[in-house]
């Protein structure tokens, strides 16, 4: 198997996440992750939408991790962010963060809210 390492230039990524926080550039952030190529943005969880939105001309995918399971989004969240043109794709937070780092390491105009595991 061969192994590449990724390059991230000046994007963000996810470092690890545990029980309850996720760490990213070496800050330990608790509770529900919001994160752009260009770093944290406050969140409050699946009911925040608002927050989800805003993000409409910037990025072209979001990944929403459920947490340590995979579970579906509220189905009004994912019609709000559809309209406004957004992919969702909804995984695991660990799947989520590590598709996150996947596809900004090749550039991609991705984000990634996640529920802590």
């Amino acid at each position: 198997m061969q192994l590449n390492e990724m390059s991230f230039k000046d994007a963000v990524p996810v470092d690890g996440y545990g029980p309850g926080f996720f760490r990213v550039a070496d800050q330990v952030f608790e509770g529900p992750l919001l994160l752009t190529a260009t770093g944290v943005l406050p969140w409050g969880g699946l009911d925040d939408d608002a927050a989800l939105v805003a993000l409409k001309d910037q990025i072209d995918v979001l990944f929403v991790g459920t947490g340590a399971e995979i579970t579906h989004i509220p189905a009004d969240l994912r019609r709000k962010l559809e309209e406004v043109g957004l992919g969702v794709e909804s995984m695991s937070s660990p799947s989520a963060c590590r598709t996150f780092n996947v596809l900004l390491s090749e550039g991609r105009r991705v984000a990634v809210a996640a529920l802590p595991v």
